[in-house]
């Protein structure tokens, strides 16, 4: 893969550089015009979402950083956003132009003081994964082979400007009207800035990994402080490959459940016993050993669940809960996706929204087990989303709706759902995790 020996670090030159991709943008539109003359509006529009998924992403990778790693949250939102963007940017997951060698150390001694060969038995510059905040490299020390996390020169001092940039774009995909739109993006700030601070990344990781231990199946890095600052992070190199490269070819249905039966218990342990979350459940953040165990990696991006989010969110996973309308309509606005200034038509247009939603995504809490293999239930999502996509009626109202908590969490139920869906995994304990 072809190596970058620069990033743009300046407000002005990343700004330049999506003004730039947004005039490709602009022809592709064109095009699109010309190609509604001579095809059908399904062909000219797939042509364009192709066209526009692939600009976009090329110009995201060559600035990394915040602005990437939006264009790799959207990628998991596999029931709003059409297929091709999905494909391509979900490759900000875990495979964009890594730094040069030589961009390598000059960074590294940056960051560290020192040169990689004055820490390391050996290090090598070549990186072996690159993903939207930082690449890893391979080293040897104590006898081991060990996995150093690199972040992009400027990544944190350029995540604020890179989401004033991105916001109007967001604010549109997701019909986000100005008025109280701040706070969704504060969060998203927050997690963006913590993200970046490695020295909080061990700390987290020693954290999940030394409370979820007793978890079977379920396999951590160990990680060295004294080879770590707030911008490098070394870790034990794990065996295994991406769970995205295992899904593709698996057809062992007790390894898809085992590993599927890892990941739910991990997850909803965090939830209701940390209460705190790996909020980053994407395919390259996982890998599978060979003896089929799955090990959970990168927990830079951490959401606490408050209290006074948690108990009406979950309670609202409860089926007699769901049917009981008083009762359902009273945890909306404990949510805040019921305005107390709503009008009449709003508070009946999203009371029956989110009674849809939250009777179809709620139903794996409603049973022991649960099949995550089923295509039904995974299309039935995808249909939900994609009609309320193109509501009319929704793109009225103001699309401000709930806690900013949702932003996280909501995020990590999707992409767990998806995780387990990629898996096929059948016959899940939804409550295991109490048991062990």
């Amino acid at each position: 893969m072809k190596t970058i020996d620069s990033i743009p670090v300046s407000k002005i030159h990343r700004a330049s550089k999506l003004v730039s991709t947004g005039a490709k943008v602009g022809v592709n539109y064109l095009k699109y015009y010309g190609d509604k003359l001579t095809k059908t509006e399904v062909e000219a529009r797939a042509t364009l979402n192709e066209n526009n998924a692939e600009d976009i992403y090329d110009g995201l990778k060559q600035l990394k950083g915040s602005a990437l790693k939006v264009a790799q949250m959207l990628s998991m939102e596999k029931s709003i956003m059409p297929q091709a963007y999905v494909e391509k940017f979900s490759l900000a997951q875990f495979s964009v132009p890594p730094l040069s060698p030589a961009l390598v150390l000059k960074t590294f001694k940056n960051y560290f003081g020192k040169m990689p060969n004055e820490l390391y038995d050996s290090f090598n510059p070549t990186s072996v994964n690159a993903a939207s905040i930082g690449q890893v490299h391979l080293a040897e020390k104590y006898g081991k082979k060990l996995a150093v996390k690199i972040q992009y020169p400027g990544v944190a001092q350029s995540i604020a400007s890179d989401l004033a940039l991105v916001k109007p774009i967001a604010m549109k995909m997701f019909n986000i009207k100005g008025k109280d739109s701040d706070k969704y993006f504060k969060e998203v700030e927050g997690k963006l800035i913590e993200e970046t601070n490695y020295v909080l990344e061990v700390q987290q990781s020693k954290e999940i990994a030394s409370a979820c231990a007793h978890i079977p199946n379920l396999l951590f890095p160990q990680y060295y402080e004294e080879l770590s600052s707030d911008r490098i992070i070394t870790m034990d190199y794990m065996e295994g490959e991406h769970l995205s490269e295992f899904t593709a070819y698996n057809t062992n249905q007790e390894t898809a459940n085992t590993l599927g039966q890892a990941l739910w218990d991990f997850y909803m342990f965090q939830i209701h016993n940390l209460k705190k979350v790996h909020a980053d459940p994407h395919p390259g953040n996982f890998l599978v050993s060979k003896k089929g165990e799955l090990i959970a990696l990168d927990f830079g991006c951490m959401k606490t669940i408050p209290n006074e989010f948690y108990i009406p969110y979950f309670e609202l996973a409860k089926p007699e809960n769901i049917s009981d309308k008083d009762y359902f309509v009273a945890k909306l606005y404990e949510l805040e996706i019921l305005r107390e200034d709503d009008s009449k038509e709003e508070i009946a247009f999203f009371t029956e929204m989110f009674h849809e939603l939250l009777s179809l995504f709620t139903q794996p809490f409603h049973v022991e087990s649960f099949d995550f293999s089923d295509a039904d239930f995974f299309g039935k999502i995808a249909e939900l989303g994609e009609r309320y996509s193109k509501s009319t009626e929704l793109r009225k109202m103001n699309g401000n709706r709930g806690s900013k908590h949702f932003i996280y969490i909501n995020r990590t139920f999707f992409g767990l759902y998806n995780l387990m869906f990629d898996l096929k995994a059948k016959d899940i304990k939804i409550n295991n995790f109490k048991n062990l």
